[in-house]
Parts: C-alpha cells; structure tokens; sequence
C-alpha cells in the first residue's frame, strides 16, 4: 500500500507563507494523482489542488494565484507552496493518493494556522 507523512505546517502571519510537503511511500507505480485538500472546523473538506502523472494541475478558485502545487519525483514528494496566506486558509492540510483511477491513500493531516 502507499503511507503518505504531511510536514511543513505551523503558525503565520497573515500575507506569510508556507510550504508544505508530503512525502510518499510504499508501491508508487499506478499512481496516476497526488492532492492536498484542507478541512476547517465545522467545514466539509475541500479540494486545495491537484497534480496528475502527466504533471496537469488543477486550483481551488479560493487559492488560484497564491499557492503552487508541485512535484519531485526523484523524492516521491509533492508539495504545495502557500503565499499571501490569509486567516481564513487556516485547516487541517491532508494529502491524497490516487491509485489506478480507483483507490485512494490519505495522510494523516498538518494544521496550518494563518494568525497575527
């Protein structure tokens, strides 16, 4: 199976940034995409972004402009860059895998919390 370890979260201020990182594991070959989605107290989680194999990517129209979804395949990692981060991105960042079109693996979650 794939375990996938979030990292990077903590406190910002508002307008700061943050990068996070998810670092994959286990048998990787039909993965066909990676995605970070965050849930806020009290919300359904939601979609932050995706990349595929292919390297297409899709955004949140919430985050559009401010975060970056990216891949480093020689360190099976994804990441998600996070600028002018605003309070209301504060959530609990979960990755996702998605296996041969059909199963998915989650990560356990990195709390990002956007304060002055």
């Amino acid at each position: 199976q794939v375990q996938l370890v979030e990292s990077g979260g903590g406190l910002v201020q508002p307008g700061g940034s943050l990068r996070l990182s998810c670092a994959a594991s286990g048998f990787l070959s039909a993965v066909n995409s990676m995605g970070w989605y965050r849930q806020a107290p009290g919300k359904q989680r939601e979609l932050v972004a995706t990349i595929t194999s292919g390297g297409s990517t899709t955004y949140a129209d919430s985050v559009k402009g401010r975060f970056t979804i990216s891949r480093n395949n020689a360190k099976n990692t994804v990441y998600l860059q996070m600028s002018s981060l605003k309070p209301e991105d504060t959530s609990i960042y979960y990755c996702r895998a998605q296996i041969a079109f059909k199963d998915e693996f989650w990560g356990r979650g990195t709390q990002v919390s956007v304060s002055s």
